[in-house]
């Protein structure tokens, strides 16, 4: 809520002491840090001040000792060896230091690459979904195996969150490098993927052993803290569709794979081996609604029936008007290219479009190119796929673009295309409108936006971000703006999870899985999908003067071109619409998208395919005493309440945390059934005084034992 900080306005070189500045050393102390000095003193009201020296890669100064003494014999200033901590304690004893409160991302000293949120958007996605594995799937499912004598050490989750971490350094999660480095990032998001894959195959493998499951089961995991009611998508292996679920119901096969029967297929057996022939089976994805325990799991079963299983059906015919779909709270309609909405209360004449325009930036920045303006791609035609749940209303286009920025102004331009899907699904009991969109790139250096109708004039937009909200106005851009900033401060900003207008008459939300780039202009919210470049660093782009970023115009350096971020091939983005008519409340919203992002996570014993999951091959069966129930919950709690995380102890075998989290401005209470048997600690698991209650905009960690 509250940091001490410093501002370097000259880079965290500001006294470099390079091997010149040692051999030039008069110089160096007039003319650069002298004057700095003097700067930051009249800027900062301050006589302790700060000098970083270092600058990327930079050899460690040998005899900085001695050359701080020559510095101090030409300076008007004392200089001493210092380090962050020593001089944080010095600033921590005044008390005429000034607050400042808010984004603080002005560009005025330095750039600041506000649109560097929707550069190599591929690395934005697979951080974020790797992100939720972890906090939704792989924790908390490693909280439940160790309370039921499956042990699963916290060294691997280091190992997991350290393998993640590796992908966020600055330049790495904003995709402000080469394409060998992008190549690197991607190739840890893959070993990351597939330690969680592992570990949870694992725990759910060996659990399912203990259990003695059979084929015909399926056990089904719920990893958050209050009792769930509601659909799950599963996954079964099976010889025949045509089974019915006994401790479930509203089954629907959302999608399936096909294989074949094949002969002579060695199996071991007791005696050794035999040959059998292998029976046909299918690959099904199922949705079926069920209770779950919070905290935990339950065995669902299925059998053999005389009918299969419900299918989702495609409409028969690809249309240009009139396809619709509704349900309770809204009805979507394309007509001629249009994409309308009713709600309840209001009518959306045109609520998404596509648009698209050329990007002259670079790998930190989008940037228009002089004389274009966006334009609104063509949705074509529409049909629909439907079951007893769900509605979807599939939008499809295609759109020649100029392939690349020379074929923008060319007489004789070259033409890239577009193929793009976008799905909008209805479910009968849901206020939430659930969008997906594919896209086919195979044009270069182009920004791809969905512009959505709010319906909603509002002078704000509330971005959410880390456990919290903040409430955005557009500031006026002068004409001038290039005297007093080192980029242009446009009005597009970054948000975490969701965007929201509100007035009197109620409030639109975007959702979004991964993407973190929108803009709002009047009733429009941007949201931004890719904006692709074939270049590391530019010069002179029209919203960021001068040097390029990156160093490719230093000496020395290149230009250094990116094909990897042009992102040519197949996308898929993942959004939702939710249109309330009441007042902007920041828990409804965190809450809805809590449960938006809310895993399946199930699992069958079965001997069909043992590639199904990423270690069935190679997990075996082992003597175990262990003997879990059938259905299992740990802990409940308020379903009001936000779990920003449940994990084991790092320090102790026998404990787990429990981080909640309040995203609002007012502060939070916590019942004493929820603090019953807990103590309060910090992030490191040392104690700390008890609240009951959660800071507004903060968290409380909870430690338990099992």
């Amino acid at each position: 809520s509250e940091v001490y900080a410093m501002a370097f306005p000259f880079g965290y070189f500001t006294g470099l002491i390079t091997l010149d500045a040692k051999k030039h050393l008069d110089d160096f102390v007039k003319n650069r840090l002298d004057k700095a000095i003097e700067f930051l003193q009249q800027r900062g009201n301050q006589n302790d001040i700060l000098i970083p020296s270092g600058i990327d890669q930079m050899n460690v100064v040998r005899d900085i000792g001695a050359t701080v003494e020559k510095i101090n014999e030409l300076s008007v200033h004392k200089n001493k060896i210092s380090s962050y901590p020593e001089f944080i304690d010095i600033i921590r004893q005044k008390t005429d230091l000034l607050n400042y409160q808010g984004e603080l991302k002005d560009p005025v000293y330095a750039r600041v690459h506000r649109t560097i949120t929707s550069v190599r958007t591929p690395i934005k996605l697979e951080n974020f979904f790797i992100e939720q594995k972890i906090l939704r799937r792989i924790e908390p499912l490693t909280v439940i195996a160790r309370n039921n004598g499956i042990k699963i050490g916290s060294g691997i989750i280091v190992k997991l969150w350290k393998k993640v971490l590796e992908c966020q350094a600055h330049d790495s999660l904003g995709g402000s490098v080469s394409d060998n480095v992008t190549v690197d990032i991607m190739h840890r998001f893959k070993e990351a993927n597939e330690l969680a894959d592992s570990i949870e195959n694992m725990i759910c493998k060996k659990l399912a052993d203990a259990i003695e499951l059979n084929d015909h089961e399926v056990i089904v995991f719920n990893t958050d803290p209050f009792v769930f009611t509601g659909y799950k998508t599963v996954k079964l292996l099976t010889n025949s569709k045509k089974i019915h679920f006994i401790d479930a119901d509203r089954a629907v096969i959302l999608s399936e794979k096909y294989y074949p029967s094949r002969k002579h297929i060695l199996r071991l057996v007791p005696k050794g081996e035999e040959y059998f022939d292998e029976p046909e089976y299918y690959e099904l994805d199922v949705r079926i609604h069920v209770s779950l325990p919070s905290m935990g799991y339950k065995v669902i079963r299925f059998e053999d029936s005389l009918d299969a299983l419900p299918e989702r059906k495609n409409s028969e015919e690809v249309l240009r008007e009139n396809v619709a779909i509704n349900n309770e709270h809204y009805t979507l309609i394309f007509n001629h290219g249009k994409l309308s909405l009713k709600s309840k209360t209001k009518t959306y004449d045109q609520l998404i479009e596509v648009v698209d325009s050329a990007n002259d930036g670079d790998t930190y920045d989008y940037s228009p190119l002089q004389g274009e303006k966006e334009r609104v791609l063509p949705l074509d035609n529409a049909y629909t796929v439907i079951d007893s749940q769900k509605q979807t209303l599939v939008l499809l286009g295609m759109a020649s673009v100029p392939l690349d920025l020379d074929d923008r102004n060319s007489v004789n331009p070259k033409y890239g295309h577009l193929n793009y899907k976008i799905m909008l699904t209805l479910t009968h009991d849901s206020s939430l409108i659930d969008g997906k969109i594919m896209i086919d790139n195979q044009a270069f250096s182009h920004r791809l936006r969905l512009k959505i109708h709010t319906g909603i004039k509002s002078d704000y937009a509330i971005a959410q971000i880390q456990n919290g909200f903040l409430k955005r106005e557009n500031v006026p851009i002068p004409e001038d703006w290039a005297k007093k900033y080192v980029e242009k401060p446009v009005n597009i900003a970054a948000f975490d999870k969701s965007v929201s207008v509100a007035d009197n008459s109620g409030n639109f939300s975007i959702f979004a899985k991964g993407l973190k780039e929108y803009e709002h202009v009047g009733e429009v919210i941007f949201l931004t999908l890719m904006s692709t470049t074939g270049q590391l660093g530019k010069p002179n782009l029209a919203w960021r003067p001068g040097r390029a970023s990156g160093d490719t115009t230093n000496q020395g350096h290149i230009m250094m071109p990116t094909p990897l971020a042009q992102e040519i091939g197949h996308g898929e983005y993942e959004f939702a619409l939710y249109i309330g008519s009441s007042k902007f409340d920041e828990q409804k919203v965190a809450l809805r998208v809590r449960d938006w992002l809310t895993p399946s996570v199930s699992y069958q014993l079965q001997s069909l395919n043992f590639f199904i999951n990423r270690l069935d091959n190679k997990i075996w069966k082992t003597e175990s005493e262990i003997r879990p129930s059938r259905e299992y919950s740990l802990i409940t709690m308020e379903k009001s309440l936000i779990v920003s995380a449940i994990y084991p102890s790092y320090l102790d075998d026998d404990a787990y945390i429990v981080r909640l989290a309040n995203p609002t401005a007012a502060p939070m209470p916590i019942s004493s059934k929820v603090l019953a048997n807990s103590k309060q600690v910090n992030a490191l698991e040392d104690r700390v005084e008890s609240k009951h209650y959660i800071p507004a905009y903060g968290m409380i960690s909870l430690k338990q034992k099992f």
